[in-house]
């Protein structure tokens, strides 16, 4: 039996692949494809503390290898997350992960204070650097001080694993993992999307109502994987590797560079029980390679 459980701080996971926030709902939306349990873990879709109706529609658009998103993290907010989503979620096997969401340090602050007191849950992603809302979150993940003040302040009051999720649209995203790690995360996750764009010539109008969103699929890979590379190289936190991660192979691609899990998440658009055949295939890659623990690839290129 091949050892596929990685460790993120003190938090175990039963193999190194994770959904990914804004593509995988609340889990429940999968049940009837996939079994739960299976996965290291599951990340929910954002929260913040207001319940938020989203961008105004068009918000999503296909563009070649991948899709533009500008669906502005619509969600109830946290005390319909806390009465209604908690309790259904509370009996998974799995890690779940909250995802959480602010325009001002104070709601990030308020939000990590409600989450600590749910004891299902084990973690949360601190995502600044969300970049298809018009206040918070991209203007945090891409100004040094701002990412370093939101980590610090959430880190005081947040006792369990902190997972700083973090902006590709920066100059150089190694300073703000490591501004991430000297704050206390425990893990960093990268790369959120890149921020693009699209026009329909039809129309003679940008695709999306926002003008501007969030690239994702596999035109983003190479620039996340290599950005993976060098943030895995340059911190000592656990590095969570996300960014067009379609199959076994990308998965084994992330890992190799130094990323100790990943997040599945445009695939699962298209196929839905793509998360548990990377788990197969990541099985089946390393029985065949005559590895008996995943941790014996992890980052194996920068050995």
């Amino acid at each position: 039996m091949v050892n596929l459980g990685v460790s993120i701080g003190g938090l175990k996971f039963k193999n190194p692949v994770i959904t990914a926030s804004g593509t995988f709902g609340y889990g429940s939306e999968f049940d009837d494809f996939i079994d739960l349990s299976r996965l290291g873990g599951i990340i929910l879709k954002g929260t913040t503390i207001e319940p938020r109706e989203g961008n105004p529609y068009p918000r999503m658009a296909e563009t070649p290898s991948g899709m533009l998103n500008a669906v502005g993290l619509q969600n109830k907010g946290i005390d319909y997350f806390e009465k209604n989503i908690y309790p259904k979620i509370s009996g998974y096997d799995t890690n779940v992960i909250v995802n959480i969401n602010g325009s001002y340090i104070e709601d990030y602050i308020a939000l990590a204070e409600r989450v600590n007191k749910l004891g299902k849950i084990p973690a949360i992603e601190l995502n600044i650097s969300c970049p298809n809302v018009k206040m918070g979150g991209m203007a945090f993940g891409t100004n040094p001080d701002s990412a370093r003040e939101v980590t610090r302040e959430v880190r005081k009051v947040y006792s369990k694993i902190l997972i700083v999720k973090l902006s590709p649209n920066v100059t150089n995203i190694v300073d703000f993992a490591r501004i991430a790690e000297e704050e206390g995360a425990d893990s960093v996750s990268l790369i959120n999307t890149l921020l693009g764009m699209s026009v329909d010539v039809s129309t003679m109008k940008p695709s999306l109502s926002t003008i501007t969103g969030g690239l994702s699929g596999p035109a983003v890979k190479p620039v996340a994987l290599r950005m993976v590379w060098q943030v895995a190289k340059a911190v000592k936190i656990p590095v969570v590797g996300i960014g067009g991660i379609m199959s076994t192979n990308d998965a084994l691609e992330f890992l190799l560079a130094g990323a100790t899990a990943i997040e599945v998440g445009t695939a699962s658009f298209i196929d839905p029980q793509i998360s548990v055949k990377i788990i197969d295939g990541i099985s089946e890659y390393l029985t065949a390679k005559g590895f008996g623990d995943i941790k014996d690839i992890i980052g194996l290129i920068n050995r």
